[in-house]
């Protein structure tokens, strides 16, 4: 089955030039020129990748991709920015962004990312006889569905962070070694990859503050270790032992 791909781009010659490309690769591209036509082709189509600029009138890629993640949190997408500053890399992955590809690009590294993408997005379905759902002290992870619901409330994951926050479920109160993340989930520990596992460890973090019981942790010069304690409504539901 072919992908479709939504590809956000206002400048006409290196838009024409991108759908010509991704479609002698077997893609199916929709090309728009500005978020807000963009935000249009999402509501009436599914999209298996977004490619988004940064840069566009109308509406630009992180206004785009903020607006996408109020009711999409799965579709990923992929910046294309002539910007490097590393606070605007943050900022892209802040709103929802899953890579980020600064231009100039050549077409092949383009092409390697987002068949990275993909493959990490759409193609991890669990084995037969494998966890899926993980108790979290207060909290609830369930995989399959991209949820996590912490304290009653319950938020949808984007891909990504589905993912990450399932690597460290499966080794819960162990260390899982930074190069090991980088390696599963972006496909390479780079250094710019290691910078986007940061800014994904901070949401995560964010997402379970309000549970005293889930904790993070980051393994200085190894990794990270998700730790859970025990749930607080266990301990205090808990009938006391009596001495004999």
């Amino acid at each position: 089955m072919k992908r479709n791909i939504l590809l956000l781009e206002d400048d006409a010659n290196l838009g024409f030039v991108l759908q010509e490309h991704l479609e002698s690769n077997g893609f199916v591209v929709t090309l728009r020129t500005n978020g807000e036509e963009g935000l249009v082709e999402t509501r009436g189509k599914k999209f298996d990748l977004c490619l988004v600029d940064v840069m566009m009138p109308r509406k630009d890629g992180f206004t785009f991709t903020r607006e996408l993640r109020q009711n999409d949190k799965e579709t990923p997408v992929i910046f294309l920015t002539a910007k490097a500053l590393k606070e605007d890399r943050i900022q892209g992955f802040m709103v929802g962004g899953d890579d980020y590809v600064t231009k100039p690009f050549s077409m092949e590294e383009l092409l390697l990312r987002i068949r990275a993408v993909l493959r990490r997005t759409t193609g991890q379905a669990r084995k037969a006889g494998e966890r899926t759902e993980f108790k979290l002290g207060n909290s609830l992870f369930d995989s399959t569905w991209q949820t996590l619901t912490v304290k009653s409330s319950k938020r949808t994951l984007t891909a990504t962070e589905s993912q990450l926050l399932q690597l460290l479920c499966d080794r819960m109160n162990s260390v899982v070694d930074r190069s090991e993340i980088l390696k599963s989930v972006w496909g390479d520990d780079s250094y710019f990859n290691g910078r986007s596992l940061d800014v994904f460890i901070s949401r995560l973090r964010k997402y379970l503050a309000p549970d005293r019981s889930v904790e993070i942790m980051n393994v200085h010069g190894k990794g990270y270790k998700l730790v859970v304690r025990e749930a607080e409504e266990e301990r205090t539901t808990k009938t006391p032992r009596t001495r004999r």
